[in-house]
């Protein structure tokens, strides 16, 4: 069934900035589907924005099940016939913040690495064919200033000591998955970018951060909404360009 509408599919939507930016592409007259891997709250999350007057919907999804992702895309094909937004949001940070590479362990790397590398990488290429359907198709990667190689190389920096090593890598990681992607996909309609939202004051951020969730969601909505000269292949904060 083919629609005129656009659709967006965030995962990790029932709570935080995946909620919030369900909420502002809801606003902006975007049907979402809201992907969780918990359906109790997932649903939940789901009738809250739709008791606000939003076309959302809740998708099952566990993004490292190959079986749930491959269910995900036959569900978007079947009742939209495209996709024209997905924003990669699900992520973990195993152990908090402050983690040396002496102090990670192996199954920490590769359970952080799953989840923020490896699950969002197979699930935007289940998910490609649909997007390159689209109008105007936009992939966008929640990452971290904390990937930037740059910063953290760099004593200067805000970020330099602020290593975790696990978390850290695989934004890198997504990051470049951004870049060869968004190369991949140049000849066509589709952009590829990845967000940092900021230190928000999520359960990944804590109550320290400076930011309101509102506030965090805006870079990764900025980037699901670009028009057809915005950028491609970048990595951005609030439309201010950051370095790798």
């Amino acid at each position: 069934m083919a629609t005129t509408k656009k659709i967006a599919l965030i995962t990790g939507a029932n709570k935080g900035l995946g909620l919030e930016m369900s909420r502002q592409l809801g606003h902006a007259g975007i049907q979402v589907l809201m992907a969780a891997r918990d359906a109790r709250k997932g649903e939940e999350a789901a009738t809250k924005l739709r008791d606000e007057g939003l076309n959302v919907q809740f998708l099952k999804l566990d993004i490292e099940n190959s079986d749930d992702r491959a269910a995900a895309a036959g569900t978007v094909e079947t009742n939209f016939g495209k996709l024209d937004i997905l924003i990669n949001n699900a992520g973990i940070a195993e152990g908090g913040f402050q983690v040396s590479v002496s102090a990670t362990t192996e199954s920490s790397l590769r359970r952080t690495f799953e989840t923020n590398f490896f699950a969002p990488v197979a699930l935007t290429r289940a998910l490609l064919p649909l997007i390159l359907k689209s109008d105007a198709g936009r992939i966008v990667n929640m990452s971290s200033i904390l990937g930037s190689q740059t910063l953290h190389s760099d004593p200067a920096s805000p970020i330099y000591d602020a290593k975790t090593f696990s978390y850290d890598a695989s934004k890198a990681a997504l990051n470049s998955f951004t870049i060869h992607l968004a190369y991949e996909l140049k000849g066509t309609k589709v952009k590829v970018n990845s967000a940092h939202p900021g230190w928000v004051k999520t359960d990944m951020g804590g109550d320290a951060a400076p930011m309101e969730i509102p506030e965090g969601a805006k870079t990764g909505v900025q980037l699901a909404l670009l028009e057809e000269d915005g950028p491609t292949g970048g990595f951005f904060h609030l439309g201010n360009p950051l370095p790798w």
